[in-house]
């Protein structure tokens, strides 16, 4: 079973390309597989940031609590309601 590969490249300075060799090797790594292991790292972080939302205790147990006990519905929300339930029954 073969794994689909894509290639990146990029355009480096002289500096970096030191640094990220040094760090490589520091590691006893390959420059390649330094670099994809931190790409990775930092995508993955990246993704989570944008995704998971991380609230305070106190913000926790006020969510909790408005699932547990929501308020009740807003006079526009159950208008919206009876008028979906209008359409829903109508076709």
């Amino acid at each position: 079973m073969s794994v689909a590969t894509a290639r990146l490249e990029a355009r480096i300075s002289a500096e970096l390309h030191a640094l990220i060799k040094r760090a490589a090797a520091l590691q006893g790594r390959t420059v390649t597989d330094f670099v994809v292991s931190t790409v990775q790292d930092a995508a993955r972080r990246a993704i989570e940031e944008s995704e998971v939302i991380r609230l305070t205790l106190s913000d926790q147990e006020h969510f909790a609590q408005a699932l547990l006990s929501p308020p009740p519905a807003a006079p526009a929300l159950e208008r919206a309601f009876a008028r979906r339930r209008k359409l829903l029954i109508t076709e």
